[in-house]
């Protein structure tokens, strides 16, 4: 760099100072970790919102294409229905999902009769009946919860059966009866407990967010086992 003649002292470079400045605002800008406020849990609902929503309008044009093709005359066979009856199930599963996994707005409303709707659809397959007594409609959050307490439960019945969800003074009740229950102590205790203290497989994320779900509700889950019936109550 070229030196002035004062001694010690030398010629700055037309706009090395901002551009210095520039620099630094990157690079404390790039170094923050505090630049969001969403928790793991947050960033995992976001996800499942994500993924929910953009499967839902590819499994929607299926359902389109074959109400296309009945309408042009093309004959009814066992492959379309195939088809139609897969691709209805993937829809009302992911709308579940979408309740059970996505964002759960306080302000949001979901029906009793849509969420009914949504469950049968989804557990056609299942043989699992939702037998519902109580508000027509109840907020995204609770909605949430109660759908992650029917899955809970949903493991519990291999040969199917009946979910009864009852509220008496803001008490609710989730009831899992069938010809054959299958009881699996550690998940249950876990979830009594809120903790877990081993790895979980992905077919028991719902003992894990159930807990957690009912944290910001100010509820807790009890549960109670016996011979012919599984009581969630929250």
């Amino acid at each position: 760099m070229p030196q002035s003649g004062c001694p010690g002292c030398s010629t700055s470079i037309p706009g090395s100072k901002s551009a210095f400045r520039s620099c630094m605002k990157t690079i404390l800008l790039r170094g923050r970790t505090d630049v969001s406020h969403n928790s793991t849990e947050d960033i995992a609902a976001l996800i499942g919102s994500r993924i929910c929503h953009d499967l839902i309008s590819p499994i929607g044009a299926v359902n389109n294409g074959l109400e296309l093709l009945s309408l042009s005359g093309t004959p009814h066979s066992p492959e379309l229905s195939l088809v139609s009856d897969s691709a209805a199930s993937a829809n009302a599963r992911i709308s579940l999902f979408r309740i059970a996994f996505g964002i759960a707005a306080e302000d949001q409303i979901t029906g009793r009769e849509d969420l009914c709707r949504i469950w049968s659809a989804a557990m056609q397959d299942r043989r699992l009946e939702l037998d519902w007594y109580g508000p027509d409609s109840i907020t995204r959050p609770l909605a949430q919860a109660l759908v992650l307490a029917c899955l809970c439960l949903d493991k519990a019945l291999p040969q199917g059966g009946t979910l009864n969800i009852r509220e008496h003074r803001d008490i609710w009740n989730v009831t899992a009866t069938g010809p054959s229950l299958k009881i699996e102590e550690e998940l249950w205790t876990g979830l009594a407990q809120g903790e877990y203290t081993k790895d979980m497989e992905p077919s028991h994320v719902q003992f894990l967010l159930l807990p957690r779900c009912l944290v910001p509700l100010r509820r807790q889950c009890l549960v109670e086992l016996g011979e012919r019936a599984i009581t969630l109550s929250f």
